[in-house]
């Protein structure tokens, strides 16, 4: 039979001999914020302010929104997981193909191909989208963290953050500072009906090819043999070398793999918001490291998770919670949910949705 302090330390990661004043504190802020949470929502829903329609555009703009967070994370997750830290260089891996890709739409827009031929131009540009930040995934990981493989997590942690700073004004100095407008392609242009529902065609994209995306992902690492590789590497470095593994093919193909996803959701972030710079990379960037740490820092799934709820939340967060208190123009503090919702997430299960305690792993 398991103990009282075992059930609490499974269930909620509270382990009783370790609680104090600190702890405390935590969980009373934690608990006054839902608290809060739930006061603002019981009021934004009773006054009745928006209708069942705006609420289901708020939900279908977040789940777009979230996909695109989704496909970023998943390239901090999968480098964790084999590495142990966070590159925080990949939200300009992101940005680097948001600006190739719009020289690539503008090229087929003054061609005419742009719109003659929706789905090839598609096709064309995700491929230049996913191939840019694949290569440019690669190459910092081969100059960047290679050479710091077996230096302190601080170090590669400070690097990424030096290779972040490069790439963004690289690029500023290749392309300019001013903001990009990417081509309206003209079929993802009004609604399509769906159940009774009107979506917006460029949303409903976003959302079916971030779902295949990951969906397609996860049987990539789950049943294909060079899946099974990366997840030995994850598990343990120095027994997949021994079994004969590639290491450091391995974590060049998660680093590749990982860019793909970002060049995957540049190309439909362009789409959905159209404006992009040298700078577009920060905010999604750490929207996804939000994201993945939602979900489970680590958990290739959980990252898709948390990046669908932070996307939801984000979008309805304001007009539920921020509303209800009677805030002003709260639709302008979408970012201050999003981070309070770290917050929570830190606070209350630090481990994430779906990830796991390492502590209790191994013991």
């Amino acid at each position: 039979m398991t103990t009282l302090s075992q059930q609490l330390q499974r269930r909620f990661g509270i382990n009783p001999e370790r609680i104090n004043w600190v702890t405390i504190v935590f969980w009373t802020i934690g608990i006054v914020a839902i608290v809060l949470i739930t006061i603002g929502a019981a009021r934004s829903i009773g006054s009745g302010r928006l209708s069942a329609s705006q609420w289901r555009d708020l939900i279908v703009f977040g789940l777009a929104q979230g996909g695109v967070y989704a496909l970023i994370a998943l390239g901090y997750t999968m480098v964790y997981g084999v590495l142990g830290f966070i590159n925080f260089a990949h939200g300009e891996v992101f940005m680097s193909a948001t600006m190739v890709g719009f020289y690539v739409a503008s090229s087929l827009q003054r061609s005419g191909m742009w719109d003659g031929q929706p789905v090839l131009s598609f096709l064309i540009v995700l491929l230049v989208c996913m191939a840019t930040s694949t290569i440019i995934a690669v190459v910092v990981e081969r100059i960047a963290y290679r050479p710091l493989r077996g230096a302190p997590r601080l170090i590669p942690l400070i690097t990424s953050i030096g290779a972040s700073f490069f790439l963004q004004y690289t690029f500023r100095g290749l392309f300019g500072a001013g903001i990009k407008s990417w081509p309206a392609m003209q079929p993802l242009s009004g609604f399509i009906e769906i159940g009774g529902f009107r979506i917006l065609r460029s949303q409903a994209l976003v959302i079916v090819a971030a779902i295949l995306m990951m969906i397609g992902l996860y049987y990539f690492v789950e049943k294909t043999k060079i899946g099974k590789t990366l997840r030995a590497v994850a598990e343990d470095k120095e027994i997949a070398a021994l079994m004969g593994i590639n290491v450091d093919r391995a974590i060049v193909m998660t680093f590749a793999v990982g860019g793909a996803m970002a060049g995957a959701a540049a190309l439909l972030y362009s789409l959905v918001f159209r404006q992009v710079y040298f700078f577009s990379g920060f905010f999604p960037g750490i929207k996804a490291f939000t994201a993945a740490v939602i979900g489970g820092i680590g958990n290739i799934v959980g990252a898709m998770i948390g990046g669908l709820v932070l996307g939801i939340l984000e979008s309805i967060g304001p007009s539920l919670v921020l509303g209800g208190f009677g805030v002003p123009a709260f639709t302008q503090l979408k970012d201050v949910v999003a981070f309070l919702v770290l917050v929570l997430v830190l606070i209350l299960r630090p481990s994430g949705i779906l990830g796991e305690r390492l502590s209790e792993e191994r013991a």
